[in-house]
């Protein structure tokens, strides 16, 4: 469905930018023609602006280093180009364009769960599915719907996306989660046993919430605002495992977070008490997928 849903919005856009280029130029005013065409299909980039001017904001007593404008700037650009990718081409177009590998020959080899965020799919993962294939390592990676409601309706694809891996490997599988997917992942989590799963890898997901949901009106944007109920919950199931208490709720994760991440803010938000925290620097969330600490954080995880 989001797939669809961000197909026709892509051609709204393409439409609006078209029909006003014609109607500009027609009239003689050419300059005027493509800077509008240009600031209706970059729109967005306005608004990355004023999530990066709210995560200054925002910080309060964060400990995290405070990133410079520099390095602010510089990462608002990389996230200005990494959102048309994934949001007008990788999840629209392209979502399909790598099948899930699970070879006849996979048994004895650490499968990976690859698990999207907010309104995305499996698409987002497009640079990270061949160069799994290529090392020989399986994969899954989801697809999780509806797309506004809650991340307990994501438990049911995960449990049945590990089962596959457990029953193609024979091995707990390595779980990658981008955004919210974390938190689908941690809601999944709680209510097995930590052996299920060989670790797990959160990029930018809003583990203690994040500022910005204050503005959200879906289901699953509500439950990721700072100390909602829903993450409240969620924590206290987590601590009712004895298996958990004994080794740690979250010694199995790495959570990788960054200073200039604009939609999960502040940044210590993105990490856990106890878990292997690791700040990627200059990094905001859309490209923190396709960053190479978090390629690099994974294949430590599949060699431990």
């Amino acid at each position: 469905m989001i797939a669809r849903v961000q197909r026709l919005l892509v051609l709204a856009l393409l439409m609006l930018a078209t029909g006003f280029l014609v109607t500009r130029w027609q009239a003689g005013q050419p300059m005027w023609a493509l800077l509008g065409a240009v600031a209706i299909l970059g729109g967005h980039s306005v608004f990355l602006a004023i999530e990066m001017v709210w995560l200054v904001a925002a910080r309060g007593n964060d400990p995290t280093p405070k990133a410079s404008m520099r390095t602010l700037v510089a990462a608002w650009a990389h996230e200005c180009l990494a959102m048309p990718q994934v949001f007008y081409w990788r999840q629209p177009w392209r979502h399909r364009l790598h099948a899930d590998h699970l070879p006849a020959d996979a048994a004895g080899r650490r499968g990976v769960l690859l698990v999207h965020g907010f309104v995305c799919n499996r698409g987002v993962w497009n640079g990270w599915m061949p160069r799994l294939r290529a090392q020989g390592v399986p994969y899954l990676a989801v697809t999780m719907e509806p797309v506004l409601g809650s991340i307990d309706r994501h438990v049911a694809a995960i449990e049945a996306a590990v089962q596959r891996l457990e029953q193609t490997t024979g091995l707990a599988p390595l779980l990658v989660a981008h955004s919210m997917g974390g938190l689908s992942v941690r809601r999944w989590l709680a209510e097995q046993p930590p052996s299920r799963v060989h670790g797990v890898v959160t990029l930018g997901s809003p583990h203690q919430g994040t500022a910005l949901a204050a503005l959200a009106f879906s289901i699953n944007g509500r439950q990721v605002r700072r100390d909602s109920p829903w993450l409240q919950t969620l924590a206290a199931r987590e601590a009712q495992s004895r298996e958990r208490e004994l080794t740690g709720v979250y010694a199995g994760f790495t959570c990788l977070y960054g200073d200039c991440d604009n939609v999960v803010f502040p940044p210590r938000t993105a990490t856990l008490p106890g878990a292997d925290n690791r700040l990627v620097a200059g990094a905001a969330h859309v490209a923190l997928v396709d960053r190479a600490e978090a390629w690099q954080a994974v294949q430590q995880r599949l060699t431990a």
